[in-house]
């Protein structure tokens, strides 16, 4: 059972209240109309499948389109998920392209292709792909040190490449795990100034040695492409990434700005201990549906603050599988898997997650979480397949998800050969 929280305003100050009795009517039509907006708005047992724009590739999907539906449908059930949007894509076209269940609880309004969802994580191939371009213009060296473009980077910290901030082997922290600055206030104009958070504090480890996963990391290596650029780095990923690449809901997840289409954020209490969401939630044991705590992500642009749709996010996928964006050798370069200074291989490229599917098919992809949102990107080189998933719930655990409803099209794409 979902319950939606729900607090009335009345006369006197004090009375700012759960109404038992309100609550318990609003929540329950809130419940029904979440149940029934889960499946895509405005599709019936019997009414004709929405297609996108890509009308006639749609149609050669709809065996594979209408299961995979189904799939997400009883994701959105079990998981408690508001609102999803989904986009796959086949050799550089979109095939499918749907938004199901509501952007606003509130409001009820639905998701749909254009809504706008946090990218977390997946905001880092972005920044690798800002890299790949000022790379080929001879801007950067990969194996530079990153103080050569950051002068204002402490000189007691360890020399750090740009590779291995790309590469997470730079020994920069992650987030802390009490969970403070997942939930940051305090606004940036200039991504140098967010180097605060973490630049007088001390390596993980020798740049190097290991592996670490680190969102911090991405911002240093955001300021240094700005600073090779010379230009703020919001600029240069819309002018070197999103622009060339048709990319036209994604924008920088601006708080103090009116962004068309763009989704509400929800968290889900009951879900345990994470840094992802409000410590009052996590003793909950009620699946609760709550407004995702306010958040500025301008302190970390590069590594998680952008909003985008799966729609762009299969275009930015596509763009990847073949040269034309980038060389083959720069795409190379991005998929290779990165090595610590002993020669230890990481499923880590430049900016991307390296992998295989359960029939050892290789996988290329990124997830990402946000306050409000979850993201999956996911690419097969092989056959030219990427399929994305956003949400606009916190920790949705999606990743699963993405990988069926590509085994889904790879199983259409397999039967057609």
């Amino acid at each position: 059972m979902i319950e939606v929280q729900c607090r009335s305003y009345e006369k006197h100050p004090r009375a700012l209240t759960p109404c038992a009795r309100e609550r318990a009517s609003i929540a329950g039509r809130l419940v029904a109309l979440w149940l029934v907006l889960a499946m895509p708005v405005g599709l019936s047992a019997q009414a004709p499948l929405a297609l996108p724009p890509n009308g006639a590739a749609a149609a050669a999907y709809r065996s594979a389109i209408a299961e995979a539906r189904q799939l997400l449908v009883d994701l959105m059930t079990e998981r408690a998920i508001p609102g999803l949007s989904v986009a796959v894509g086949v050799d550089g076209g979109v095939v499918w392209s749907e938004g199901m269940g509501l952007a606003s609880l509130e409001h009820g309004v639905p998701v749909t292709p254009l809504t706008r969802f946090r990218t977390g994580s997946t905001a880092k191939p972005m920044t690798a792909a800002v890299l790949a371009v000022l790379y080929e213009r001879g801007l950067v060296d990969l194996d530079a040190e990153v103080g050569e473009y950051v002068t204002r980077w402490p000189e007691q910290h360890r020399p750090i490449t740009i590779r291995q901030l790309a590469g997470h082997l730079s020994g920069i922290r992650h987030y802390d795990p009490e969970g403070l600055e997942f939930f940051n206030s305090v606004r940036y104009t200039n991504l140098l100034d967010a180097l605060e958070i973490f630049d007088r504090d001390a390596l993980l480890f020798e740049p190097g040695t290991r592996y670490s996963y680190s969102t911090y990391g991405y911002n240093l290596l955001g300021a240094a492409l700005q600073q090779a650029a010379g230009r703020p780095f919001v600029q240069l990923v819309r002018e070197v990434v999103f622009e060339p690449l048709g990319m036209s809901s994604s924008v920088t997840d601006h708080t103090d700005s009116i962004i068309a289409h763009r989704t509400s954020f929800y968290e889900r209490s009951g879900g345990g201990s994470s840094y992802h969401t409000r410590q009052s939630g996590w003793q909950s044991a009620t699946r609760t549906v709550l407004n995702g705590p306010y958040t500025d992500n301008s302190n970390k642009a590069p590594g998680g603050g952008f909003l985008t749709t799966p729609t762009d996010l299969v275009r930015f996928g596509s763009a990847h599988l073949m040269p034309g964006f980038l060389k083959e050798s720069t795409l190379q370069l991005l998929f290779a898997p990165q090595r610590t200074n002993s020669g230890e291989e990481t499923s880590y490229g430049l900016g991307w997650q390296l992998g295989e599917d359960s029939q050892g098919h290789p996988t290329i992809g990124h997830g990402g979480g946000a306050v409000g949102g979850t993201s999956d990107l996911l690419m097969h080189p092989d056959l030219g397949l990427v399929v994305a998933l956003q949400v606009n719930l916190t920790d949705a655990g999606i990743g699963r998800a993405a990988r069926e409803v590509a085994a889904i099209f790879r199983r259409e794409l397999a039967a057609r050969n």
